[in-house]
């Protein structure tokens, strides 16, 4: 297992604790564990192997144990032995919002309650209701968070399904023969979850690229097909891999196609027809108008971008290829400039260990600048957010103070003062204006309330981004994707009133959040909306959701000079200044 798995199962093993009632505190030092393997910068292999791992704060002798395990044999017969205790539903459960682990033990001890079909219809029998400590309101809400997983049933977060799907990659690329291999699909698109891994390549010989892409998937992957030209398998987390090996002739055709989206593939289709062409995963030919059923003669030589050339459109970028007006744009040569990661000069919206954050200020600089980055936006959690570690006043003080300490020997590289505040239930921020004032600029998040119907809730954001002191909304719809729904919010007018009031609308490039949603992309740039993209970072290894941001926002279309993050040290200071104006 990598770290991040490796970190998933020890929050799974700490789940199984507190379902099987075993000592609070183990479940707690194992879920401390796992923050921890978070904050780990150097190898953990190498750690591991230098008997080095409980030097890191937070792992212990048990621990230790159980990390190496997992990292060297992909199991642990602790985990083994827990999961023996509970019943393999109770896990599950607790996948629905607001379940936790205690609530599901109760339900299971009260009504026998052990999977999700059970607790679905025991819901809709009103029996949840009955359990002392839930009532109406929580079996609603259990119901709808059932609902929910339903939906998303099958799907994976794009960060989890393009990490298993590079080790793929790579073998394939390796492999004798292969000429180009490219990643396809959803995954190609940026899609912020997906169903499967798709893979095109062309080969001179496609059995070695299938042998090398089976191998890679691992000795506990499920292969589903294997032909001549296509191999599927499931994962060892369940999703599944298609390989797809064509001639080098065909392979812009068929990455063009295995992209998709279907909408897409469609209307190009169509325009290929209504030109005199046919168009499919084999190539682009030239139809005779007289015998419009034969196969017509193959246009040669052509790459992805010429195909586009060929149906008289500007290339489109993969990301925006969804049937959403891209056709239109790309035939009237108004395809934006899409931001890119290079164009970022600035890391805006870090936590420190100030407050729920994993590395120190200094910590936090030193990984920005080796990164090129000109500036960092420090935004550690408010007051409010006392289960985050939020800042006090006196602290806020302490906090500014360090700042103009590093600001004052650093050069070419500039910390901005800021801070994550709570937009309360009435609206308000969580600081006196006082406080407020002292900040170079705040980003207003919502991290309560979130049952509030939309009305109240549309009123809650829009009265926070009246005041003067919000430059940043973050993470506007509170999503946290396969897990919770967003909030109810008229978007429309969140982002009118943002661009009439100048406030920045943040796209979280946390894998979990990637909110703003892409959707509302257009019509954020229409109302003349400025973003931010933002990692939400509480480790220096979170810096790396810069790029899954920008992804994001190519996909809602957004050029570089809408990308408030983009600009230099000084315009940036200006956009969040501007607003305070």
């Amino acid at each position: 297992m990598n770290k991040q798995e490796i970190a998933a199962t020890l929050e799974a093993m700490a789940d199984l604790m507190e379902l099987s009632e075993e000592n609070p505190f183990r479940a707690r030092s194992f879920r401390a564990g796992a923050r921890a393997l978070d904050g780990i910068t150097g190898d953990l292999g190498d750690l591991i192997a230098g008997g080095r791992l409980r030097e890191v704060k937070g792992i212990g002798s048990a621990l230790e144990e159980v990390i190496a395990d997992l990292w060297r044999e992909g199991r642990s017969a602790r985990h083994e032995e827990l999961k023996s205790k509970v019943p393999p539903g109770l896990l599950e459960m607790l996948q629905v919002q607001g379940l936790g682990p205690k609530r599901a033990r109760v339900l299971h001890q009260k009504l026998g309650i052990c999977d999700l079909a059970s607790l679905k219809a025991a819901c809709k029998a009103g029996k949840v209701a009955a359990v002392s400590g839930f009532g109406e309101k929580s079996q609603e809400k259990i119901l709808a968070g059932i609902t929910y997983l339903g939906q998303v049933s099958g799907r994976f977060l794009f960060s989890e399904a393009r990490e298993a799907a590079r080790p793929l990659l790579d073998a394939v690329r390796a492999a004798p023969g292969v000429v180009r291999a490219e990643l396809a699909g959803s995954l190609r698109r940026r899609r912020e979850t997906v169903k499967d891994i798709d893979i095109v390549v062309s080969s001179r010989q496609p059995a070695a690229a299938m042998e090398r892409f089976v191998a890679a998937a691992g000795a506990g992957a499920e292969v589903l097909a294997r032909g001549e030209t296509k191999t599927s398998v499931r994962l060892p987390r369940g999703i599944q891999a298609d390989l797809r090996v064509v001639a080098d002739a065909e392979y812009p055709f068929a990455l063009l196609y295995f992209t998709g989206s279907m909408e897409h593939n469609t209307a190009m289709r169509g325009r290929a027809k209504a030109r005199g062409f046919k168009l499919n995963e084999y190539g682009l030919f030239r139809v005779d108008a007289a015998r419009p059923s034969e196969e017509g003669e193959p246009i040669p030589g052509l790459s992805e971008e010429e195909i586009f050339r060929a149906l008289g459109l500007d290339p489109i970028p993969p990301e925006l290829r969804e049937n959403l007006g891209e056709i239109d744009l790309a035939e009237a040569h108004k395809l934006p400039d899409l931001v890119e990661v290079k164009d970022l000069r600035g890391i805006v919206h870090v936590h420190s260990v100030a407050s729920d954050g994993r590395n120190t200020l200094e910590q936090l600089v030193e990984a920005a600048r080796a990164r090129g980055l000109e500036y960092l936006a420090l935004s550690d959690h408010s007051q409010s957010a006392g289960y985050a570690g939020g800042l006090k006043e006196d602290r806020v003080i302490q906090q500014h103070q360090e700042v103009d300490r590093l600001n004052a020997r650093l050069k070419g590289f500039r910390i901005f003062k800021g801070i994550e505040s709570d937009i309360r239930a009435d609206g308000s921020l969580d600081y006196p204006p006082e406080v407020l004032d002292r900040f170079d600029f705040v980003i207003a998040s919502v991290h309560s309330a979130f049952s509030l119907s939309e009305d109240e809730q549309t009123r809650r954001v829009l009265k926070a981004m009246q005041d003067p002191h919000c430059t940043i909304l973050g993470h506007p719809t509170g999503r946290l994707l396969l897990q919770r729904e967003a909030f109810p919010l008229r978007m429309e007018e969140i982002l009118r009133a943002a661009g009439d009031l100048g406030v920045i609308v943040e796209i979280n490039a946390n894998p979990l959040r990637l909110d703003l949603d892409w959707r509302w992309g257009k019509f954020a740039r229409e109302a003349k909306v400025r973003t931010c993209i933002s990692p939400d970072a509480h480790s220096i290894q979170d810096f790396d959701y810069h790029e899954i941001g920008v992804g994001i926002a190519r996909k809602g279309g957004f050029p570089a000079r809408e990308v408030v993050n983009t600009y230099a040290a000084g315009d940036f200071e200006k956009a969040l200044s501007s607003r305070r104006a």
